[in-house]
């Protein structure tokens, strides 16, 4: 057999081979992964879903053969424990303004470096993009001293304030590059119909960057929401944030397993449902970025 006899032979069994794993079987191994990714969260469902009594005896999978062992008791328990339903409400009061304030002052930064034309731009831009690589530790003990000087040091302004500054070179170099991509002769036909700055970016920059924009509220949302090393300095310790007030109740009790478990599942299912609400216009912009 010849050499260009042999690679033509390889070539073909490769692709049989490829044209074999894009079909069913690559679906079911897919459907695998998945099923085996999931089974830590439907452990800790089916786990907040039985009594102390249960969960001590033996382990979540034994609700499939005893069905009779779920029950809501634990929801109803946290429900009526102050410290869990505190610092949801602190979390939400972090979380949100944390992100809107990110997204706005995003918005608007990065259409400035995208279309608008001031002294040192490219330097700034320079700079922003320079601090991205600068790691949340640094910045503790210093910003900590800093707002203690201020008097915002455990307070939700001193969270929020932290992850508004570190998580807005991000959001600026991000839409920044997606505003970049849009036509520059749909902007100069706006302004040749009057269309100021503001009017500009409101009815043409923020419609056509509305993916990007929704990408990058659940990128922050969910980092803000999922935070604990921030939270555990910077927040209040008399009204803690989720992440930090289970950790609490672990260091507290140890085997309260009845609380934490619903805490922790309520904890995930929050910024989980924010995610599928934004499903499409996060896929539509990471789409859109991939295609440009």
């Amino acid at each position: 057999m010849s050499a260009d006899s042999a690679v033509k032979a390889r070539a073909s069994l490769a692709s049989r081979i490829a044209a074999r794993t894009g079909g069913g079987a690559m679906r079911v191994l897919l459907v695998l992964v998945g099923l085996f990714w999931l089974m830590p969260t439907v452990g800790l469902l089916l786990s907040s879903l039985r009594s102390p009594a249960d969960i001590t005896a033996s382990g979540w999978w034994e609700v499939f053969t005893a069905p009779a062992q779920l029950t809501t008791e634990n929801y109803t328990r946290l429900l009526q424990n102050d410290t869990i339903t505190d610092s949801l409400v602190s979390t939400v009061l972090i979380t949100v303004p944390a992100t809107v304030l990110v997204v706005v002052i995003g918005s608007l930064a990065g259409y400035a470096f995208a279309w608008m034309e001031f002294p040192g731009r490219d330097w700034w831009f320079l700079v922003v993009v320079g601090l991205l690589v600068v790691p949340v530790q640094v910045a503790l003990v210093p910003v900590s001293k800093l707002f203690g000087e201020i008097g915002i040091f455990e307070t939700t302004a001193g969270v929020v304030l932290f992850h508004v500054a570190f998580g807005l070179p991000f959001a600026i170099f991000l839409l920044r590059n997606f505003f970049a991509e849009i036509p520059r002769e749909l902007l100069e036909a706006a302004r040749l119909d009057g269309a100021g700055e503001i009017r500009l970016f409101t009815r043409v920059v923020m419609p056509l960057g509305a993916p990007a924009i929704a990408s990058l509220g659940i990128f922050q949302f969910l980092w803000v929401w999922n935070d604990m090393l921030v939270a555990l300095i910077f927040a209040d310790s008399d009204s803690p944030p989720i992440t930090v007030a289970l950790q609490q109740q672990v260091r507290q009790f140890g085997n309260n397993i009845d609380v934490l478990a619903p805490g922790a599942f309520v904890s995930m299912v929050i910024p989980l449902a924010v995610f599928f609400a934004f499903q499409r216009q996060f896929v539509s912009g990471v789409m859109a970025g991939a295609v440009k």
